[in-house]
């Protein structure tokens, strides 16, 4: 029986193993957590004339015609990379096909005529937004809160470093009453720095950031490998704070890939920090579930060790890319 105990555990560590190895070379691909943008950049050269292109900021090399096409609003012609709008304009809806499947989102940029520019974000959510001309911006609130509301969402829960350094708290501090306030120091702090880089009082460069986001994982990492106690245990809330205001400089990373719409700025920037917080909670949420129906089973606390050694090879080998992109 014990023998047979001893097999299942030294399978599921095999399992375990396995799963993070091919993680931590997946992940290869995705160690700057850069969210996939298409950007449709447009200027108007006389009324009514437009030249328009694609540019991306996402590293999947891919054209972006392939995949993603303009329906433009009605009366609006294009040829080329040129197009011509009869009276009363560019106005209408604009929308932009095969958003959400190569590209998370498609950044519209509208510079007019008039010295005017606009920004507009597609999403697979919002597949269409509506344009109003160089007159007026007349976007409903609702439109911006919604749109990025579910960006941040899709941010966090696509950002895999950010998630670990969550996760790296939760074995820190466990689920007690402290998790509060760790958590709540973790969102003050990067709310903090996103606001501050976004209203451009705050500029980094982006390596660095990233380097020490996957820094920031190692720490936590080790210090929750600690059995005595130590200052990061004894004041966890601190210590998250600290490292959320560079999370928070890479959440505006992410932030400026995507624009802020000029007329709607202060709530662009509240509802894209909402969904990142939403998203935080519900990862939260699904940990602590998972954690009270499995903690039923013996060798679950078994796994605690094993699974922070694997987290500090994913940050270390996500930290070793980061410096190498700092260097070269």
């Amino acid at each position: 029986m014990a023998l047979n105990c001893a097999q299942r555990m030294g399978t599921l560590h095999k399992l375990i193993a396995g799963f993070m190895l091919t993680f931590l070379f997946a992940s290869s691909s995705l160690w700057a957590h850069e969210m996939s943008m298409a950007e449709l950049n447009m200027r108007e050269l006389t009324k009514g004339d437009f030249i328009w292109s694609w540019g991306q900021s996402g590293n999947s090399g891919k054209p972006l015609e392939q995949d993603l096409t303009p329906v433009w609003p009605a009366g609006c012609v294009a040829q080329a990379q040129t197009l011509h709008c009869a009276a009363p304009g560019l106005v209408g809806n604009l929308a932009v096909t095969g958003v959400g499947k190569s590209y998370s989102a498609a950044m519209v940029r509208i510079a007019w005529l008039d010295g005017q520019t606009r920004v507009y974000t597609i999403t697979a959510a919002q597949p269409t937004v509506r344009l109003y001309g160089a007159v007026n911006d007349e976007r409903g609130s609702g439109e911006v809160i919604q749109a990025y509301t579910l960006l941040g969402i899709e941010h966090i829960l696509t950002g895999f470093d950010h998630l670990l350094f969550v996760f790296s708290l939760l074995f820190l501090v466990g689920f007690n009453r402290r998790l509060v306030a760790t958590i709540t120091a973790f969102t003050a702090a990067h709310s903090l720095t996103l606001a501050c880089s976004a209203l451009g009082l705050l500029t980094l460069r982006s390596a660095p950031v990233e380097a020490s986001i996957a820094l920031s994982i190692i720490l936590v990492v080790v210090e929750s490998l600690r059995e005595r106690e130590t200052w990061a245990r004894r004041w966890p809330a601190m210590v998250s704070f600290l490292f959320g205001l560079v999370h928070g400089l890479g959440f505006a990373g992410a932030l400026k890939e995507i624009g802020l719409p000029e007329n709607h700025l202060p709530v662009a920037l509240l509802t894209f920090n909402l969904g990142v917080e939403i998203g935080q909670l519900l990862m939260v949420a699904l940990a602590y579930g998972l954690t009270r129906w499995l903690s039923r089973y013996s060798w679950f606390a078994r796994l605690r060790v094993p699974t922070l050694y694997a987290m500090g090879i994913i940050a270390s080998y996500w930290t070793w890319l980061r410096i190498m992109a700092i260097v070269t």
